[in-house]
């Protein structure tokens, strides 16, 4: 993408009873977006019941509210707020959660990523409110991934090689590179890669949205791009503790490995995937106690957010 420009980007923020981190959200992005050209910003709001749609309209910034009349979910918010876009004017649209903070000036170094040719998608370090880089690269979902993660946890094989799926090496995280996908927190799409991967699929509801646009756009010759100059704050977390949204986690992660696979190896990978939630489960974690009840009764998996 040749830009000779300030990059004009349009930014979409998906919320949910969003109203508690919506405005340190919304403050950030002046200063986030220092160095491009801020040309539109879009709260696509998934029928809160808080004040967040409200709190959208009376910011300084000139908004449009989207609002969807429905917990239709992630991707369903993305793809009604991006519909309210001109792409043709725009350079790249960045894909946003309310609980994200941008750092100054985070944007300028994400559109730069997106000139050379091929990539389609640039993801920012991520950062916990203590500053404390978090893990957002994956690699591709694999069986021999999903049975090492099972057998010696996640974080020590993201270490070993390319084990695991979840990357979790710290020295990768201080280097610009190419990765098959990164979590869906915050992310720079180039207009021309929207326009040419299309909607995101919105069957996910919530979790693996993300690794299916990603993973689609690198089957079109897009690639996705990390940039650690671009830093973004996130508060996150909510699927280490609610026992439900593990559970969708867990359950979308076969889903899709099961869509891009095959029935054969997917039966595999749901196994080495149960297994790891099984085990954590005899630790006494209980979200994977949800995990796997939702993984051995596909008639009892989840089909709509809560609320």
């Amino acid at each position: 993408m040749a830009i000779s420009h300030p990059a004009r980007i349009a930014i979409v923020i998906v919320t949910y009873n969003s109203a508690k981190v919506l405005p340190g959200c919304l403050a950030s992005l002046a200063e986030g977006a220092r160095g491009t050209h801020l040309a539109e910003v879009v709260v696509a709001d998934n029928a809160s019941r808080d004040e967040s749609a409200a709190i959208a309209e009376r910011s300084e910034l000139p908004i449009r509210v989207v609002r969807t009349g429905r917990n239709g979910g992630y991707a369903a918010a993305i793809n009604a707020g991006t519909r309210t876009l001109e792409l043709e004017a725009l350079d790249a649209v960045l894909i946003l959660n309310p609980d994200c903070r941008l750092r100054p000036g985070a944007l300028a170094p994400l559109s730069d990523a997106l000139r050379a040719p091929g990539r389609g998608i640039a993801a920012p370090r991520i950062v916990d409110p203590g500053g404390h880089v978090h893990p957002s690269l994956r690699r591709a979902p694999s069986v021999r991934g999903a049975v090492a993660e099972a057998l010696i946890g996640g974080r020590l094989a993201g270490r070993i090689g390319t084990l695991g799926e979840v990357i979790t090496d710290p020295l990768r995280y201080e280097r610009p590179g190419p990765a098959d996908w990164s979590t869906g927190a915050a992310m720079l799409v180039s207009a021309a890669a929207l326009r040419e991967v299309g909607p995101w699929d919105e069957s996910f509801l919530l979790y693996s949205e993300e690794t299916e646009f990603a993973l689609r756009a690198a089957d079109r010759g897009w690639t996705l791009w990390y940039e650690p100059a671009a830093v973004v704050e996130h508060i996150g977390g909510d699927a280490k503790v609610n026992p439900m949204l593990a559970s969708l986690l867990a359950v979308n992660k076969v889903l899709l490995f099961r869509r891009r696979r095959g029935p054969v190896a997917a039966l595999a990978y749901h196994a080495a995937v149960t297994l790891g939630e099984t085990l954590r489960a005899l630790a006494g974690r209980r979200t994977s106690r949800a995990a796997v009840i939702a993984l051995m009764r596909p008639s009892r998996r989840m089909q709509s957010l809560p609320g």
